[in-house]
């Protein structure tokens, strides 16, 4: 748990939303597929080059100071070695969901959790014996090779008589400029949404402390929320973010050929699928919390917390597909300011209200606030 929030930061930073910009770039079908890959590599070398670097200088920072266990050591050094297979991973995927080919898709994401879930299962033990630091370590390598078995796979469905013209190799500046258009706001917002929650625990904290609440209400109450009631309430935003993934290149071709009614049409048409699986599963929780965190985590804490936000929480499913609409018209810095008035609204209602003797009820308001003001900005900018 210490070492996943430093993988998946250094993760966003390394593929810098290109896999995106390239989904829907590809799909929009102006652009040689071919031209645009060779124009992403350059970038990709770049910041891998740079990214290993920095976190070869900086593990010792980092495990020391930062996550203050030196024992993360050679697990963040694992982690560049890791980096570029997870990259290349990523932009095989995006030129299959461009091209709206889900089979190799799905049969990638199959074979790479197989092969992680193997190598769990036969290595994890082992490596145990020796100690935690080299178990961890092992767990972040072996992404080495479930990543390589999902790019395997994609090179497999890869069209088998691909002629590269000596112009292909060349890098062309307006694919360059267009990826990095769509790809760094998109990695913003991400960025903007791993301060925040980096922030929240501990704005929380203080301000439970000053109001004279104690280190164990405040870490118990705090847990049952992130670790039971949060997971709980956002299950069904699997199905929004599947949804989502698979409507990107879907909008961007029909966009790109000034087809806004039949975009329109099957917006309205993923927002009724999230809906429809949605609501049902808030209902449910909503009604019986006490049956679903007994049947999962087997307690009852928590309860109150879920009949609170699930609610809201429909809005949150609705976010995905949204932002697939955004981005597919073009407006991916509509979704960075999104996030960025989101998430400001969390913190600063958050450092405001944990001063007003609520207790955990200032981060739900805060919560609530910030999916309520997200929605709402995404929906007036689809209808601009």
């Amino acid at each position: 748990m210490l070492i996943l929030p430093t993988f998946l930061l250094f993760i966003n930073i390394s593929q810098l939303g290109l896999p995106l910009a390239l989904s829907k770039l590809v799909a929009e079908e102006k652009r040689s597929t071919k031209e645009l890959f060779f124009s992403t590599i350059p970038i990709l070398l770049i910041i891998h080059i740079l990214l290993i670097a920095g976190i070869i200088f900086f593990a010792p920072f980092l495990s020391k100071n930062l996550l203050h266990n030196q024992e993360t050591y050679w697990s963040i050094l694992a982690i560049a070695l890791v980096l570029p297979f997870t990259s290349t991973s990523s932009i095989c995927r995006s030129y299959f969901l461009g091209k709206q080919k889900m089979l190799p898709h799905v049969i990638s994401n199959i074979t790479e959790d197989l092969v992680r879930l193997l190598l769990i299962y036969f290595g994890i033990t082992h490596f145990l014996s020796y100690g935690l630091k080299y178990a961890v370590c092992y767990l972040v390598l072996s992404n080495i090779i479930s990543e390589s078995s999902s790019t395997l796979v994609f090179l497999f469905f890869l069209p088998k008589q691909i002629k590269l013209k000596k112009q292909d190799l060349i890098p062309n500046k307006e694919n360059i400029k267009d990826t990095l258009l769509i790809g760094i706001p998109n990695t913003a917002s991400r960025f903007l949404g791993s301060i925040a929650f980096f922030l929240e625990p501990i704005i929380l904290t203080n301000g439970l402390l000053k109001c004279g609440y104690t280190t164990t209400y405040i870490t118990k109450e705090y847990g049952i929320l992130s670790g039971y009631v949060m997971p709980l309430i956002l299950l069904p935003s699997f199905f929004s973010q599947s949804i989502s993934q698979a409507l990107l290149p879907i909008l961007s071709k029909e966009y790109a050929n000034h087809e806004k009614q039949k975009a329109k049409r099957k917006l309205l048409f993923a927002i009724l699928i999230t809906l429809g699986m949605a609501i049902p599963i808030t209902l449910l929780l909503t009604l019986f919390p006490t049956l679903f965190l007994k049947m999962i985590y087997h307690t009852e804490e928590g309860a109150f917390y879920i009949k609170l936000l699930a609610p809201i929480c429909i809005l949150e499913y609705l976010q995905a597909p949204l932002a697939s609409c955004l981005d597919a018209m073009g407006k991916t810095k509509d979704n960075l300011i999104a996030s960025l008035l989101g998430m400001s609204t969390r913190t600063i209602l958050l450092y405001f209200l944990s001063s007003l003797r609520i207790g955990l009820f200032c981060l739900l308001i805060a919560i609530g606030c910030n999916i309520v003001i997200t929605t709402l900005y995404q929906i007036k900018k689809i209808k601009e």
